[in-house]
């Protein structure tokens, strides 16, 4: 019997998780496994978040909520954008959801209508483009090459707007490339933009506090407030805070499209769990320390792995500006045997021999519309950067 209708058929699962899941299974079994598959900070939230929800329990709160969030959240992020963003937004046009990923199932459930053209810069993250085509729109993916920054150019996104697009999305810093957008960068893409009253901005800033090198921050909503009315903003408290299991993502944007991504939350999960907006609170109003000192301990793991790939000529990296990746080109792996024969013919083929012979997992280039890469989280201890680094220099010694 045949469960899923063609739009679920269509769609794969997380290709990250689906990767993990297959590293665990293997270490499971015995195997000395690294896995950098998936982007989680490694270390515990600062302790007043756990604090906070433990004072939330006995308070019991734990009933039913408002779906946009309670005050005091909303209260908090728009402090957050005020204090960090320069950017003044009123309770309305602030909402919460169980992360940032329901955020954007919210705001594309609400606004696609079949045949909606959503711009999708790749490399991009994993589920931007199925999320899209489960809500009914058609992801138009727009290679950015290592020559330009892995970021899109006026011109380019000029030539890829048509009379369907609804949506352009950006992520800066991005997953999987670390790459960031500057304020005059966005400005001369909002030039553009302009001309198009029709098209809708996301601007997914999760990775926003992780900055690895000198190249700083900036919002889309700041660079660009003339596009204020059609710009939604999504971020979370999942990397900055290491927060990830608590699931609270949260978004500003005009009233109008706020209020309708409540309304898509409250038919489907109602509210965002009371504990785990009490922590959130709790991480966004309190000591900000714990920010700096994940960043500058990403910054030193990010030169780990700098270092490490600078010997291995074969691979082709570009130092990440953001984030806590290491988006690494083999394309001139590509082509080339295994000492059993086996053909890697593409950059998926690769990732597997690399967990299978080497126990090192990473994530393939085409899970994130770009072969010829592998992606590894940056997230991880120094030795296991050290090990990966020592495990890819030999998968690529070991091929003919």
């Amino acid at each position: 019997m045949n469960y899923e209708n063609r739009k679920a058929a269509g769609i794969k699962a997380s290709p990250s998780m689906a990767i993990a899941m297959a590293a665990k299974a293997l270490r499971a079994q015995g195997r000395d496994i690294i896995d950098l598959s998936l982007g989680e900070p490694d270390f515990e939230p600062p302790q007043h978040v756990g604090e906070a929800a433990s004072a939330a329990v006995r308070e019991g709160r734990i009933r039913y909520g408002a779906s946009a969030g309670t005050e005091e959240i909303r209260k908090a992020i728009a402090e957050k954008f005020k204090r960090d963003n320069n950017l003044i937004y009123g309770l309305d046009e602030i909402t919460i959801a169980n992360g940032a990923k329901q955020i954007l199932f919210d705001a594309f459930l609400a606004t696609l209508e079949p045949g909606d053209e959503v711009i999708i810069p790749a490399p991009c993250w994993v589920s931007y483009g199925d999320i899209v085509a489960l809500n009914g729109g058609k992801p138009i993916y727009i290679q950015c090459s290592s020559e330009a920054g892995f970021k899109i150019t006026p011109e380019i996104l000029s030539g890829a707007l048509t009379s369907r697009t609804r949506w352009v999305m950006f992520n800066s810093p991005s997953n999987p490339t670390g790459a960031i957008y500057s304020r005059e960068e966005y400005q001369a893409l909002g030039d553009v933009l302009v001309d198009h009253p029709n098209v809708l901005v996301l601007s997914d800033e999760i990775y926003e506090h992780i900055i690895l090198g000198a190249q700083p921050f900036v919002s889309f909503g700041e660079a660009c407030p003339g596009l204020r009315d059609r710009t939604l903003i999504v971020n979370g408290v999942s990397k900055a805070y290491a927060m990830t299991g608590w699931r609270v993502g949260y978004a500003a944007g005009p009233k109008g499209l706020i209020s309708s991504l409540n309304k898509m939350q409250s038919q489907s999960v109602t509210s965002v769990c009371g504990v785990a907006q009490a922590a959130a609170v709790a991480a966004l109003n309190g000591d900000q320390s714990f920010v700096d000192a994940a960043a500058a301990k990403f910054k030193h793991r990010s030169q780990i792995v700098t270092k490490g790939l600078a010997n291995i000529p074969e691979l082709e990296f570009v130092a990440p500006a953001g984030a806590f990746y290491a988006f690494i080109g083999v394309s001139k792996l590509i082509g080339r045997r295994t000492p059993a024969g086996d053909l890697l013919n593409t950059d998926s083929a690769v990732a597997g021999y690399l967990l299978e012979s080497f126990g090192l997992s990473s994530v393939p280039g085409e899970a994130f519309a770009s072969p010829g890469f592998i992606r590894l989280s940056i997230a991880a201890s120094d030795e296991e950067l050290t090990g990966a680094c020592d495990r890819l220099a030999k998968m690529v010694a070991s091929l003919v």
